[in-house]
C-alpha cells in the first residue's frame, strides 16, 4: 500500500481476494453504480465476491469510501457490518434502502449522507478524479458490536483492533465540469 492509501496508516493486515462483476480494480464506475445525480447513476451497489480470508476469521465487514472528496476527511458511501463468515459474496444490489441483498444479521450504518444504504459517486464538477476504495475487511469477531446508527468512522476505528485480512478494489469517477 502506498502513502497515498487511505489503508496504509492502519495496523497490518493480511491480503485476500475481492472480485466484481461490477468494479475493475482501477477502473471506472460502472453508471449504475453513480449517485442518481449523474447521467445513468442509479445508486446501486456493486457486487462483490471475496476468498482467501484469513484463519480465524469470524465475520466481515464492507466499506466504500472516497479519500479525494473535498470535505477534510473524505466520504464514506456504504458501510456494512456483521457479515457472518460462512458468506463470501454480496449480491448486486444489497445496498438498497432496506439492504435486501444482505444476510441475515448484517446491517447498513448510516453514510455520510447519513443514508442507511449505498450512494453512488458523485464527484463535484471539475474537481478531477476520485478513488473510491471498495474494502472487504475480515474481523476476528462475530459481532463488530457497534450500534446500527454508528457513522463508519466509528466502525473503522472499532474495527482496527480486530481485523485480520484487508481484501481492497479501486474504483474511480470524475464529473467534467
Amino acid at each position: 500500500m502506498s502513502a497515498n492509501d487511505p489503508f496504509a496508516r492502519l495496523p497490518e493486515a493480511a491480503p485476500f481476494t475481492v472480485t466484481s462483476t461490477t468494479v475493475t480494480d482501477g477502473g471506472a464506475w460502472q453508471p449504475e453504480q453513480l449517485g442518481s445525480g449523474l447521467p445513468g447513476g442509479k445508486d446501486v451497489s456493486p457486487q462483490l465476491s471475496w476468498s482467501g480470508a484469513p484463519e480465524g476469521t469470524r465475520s466481515y465487514a464492507v466499506t466504500v469510501y472516497d479519500p479525494d472528496a473535498p470535505t477534510g476527511s473524505g466520504f464514506w458511501h456504504w458501510a456494512v457490518a456483521d457479515i457472518p463468515a460462512t458468506v463470501t459474496e454480496l449480491p448486486l444490489g444489497a445496498g438498497d434502502d432496506t439492504g435486501s441483498g444482505l444476510p441475515e444479521g448484517a446491517f447498513q450504518l448510516p453514510n455520510d449522507a447519513r443514508l442507511a444504504r449505498y450512494i453512488g459517486a458523485a464527484p463535484p464538477a471539475g474537481h478531477g478524479p476520485h478513488r473510491y476504495f471498495v474494502v472487504v475487511h475480515a474481523l476476528d469477531v462475530a459481532s463488530i458490536g457497534v450500534p446500527a446508527d454508528a457513522t463508519p468512522a466509528v466502525l473503522g476505528f472499532t474495527m482496527a483492533g480486530h481485523t485480520l485480512g484487508r481484501a481492497v478494489l479501486v474504483a474511480t469517477a470524475e464529473t467534467p465540469a
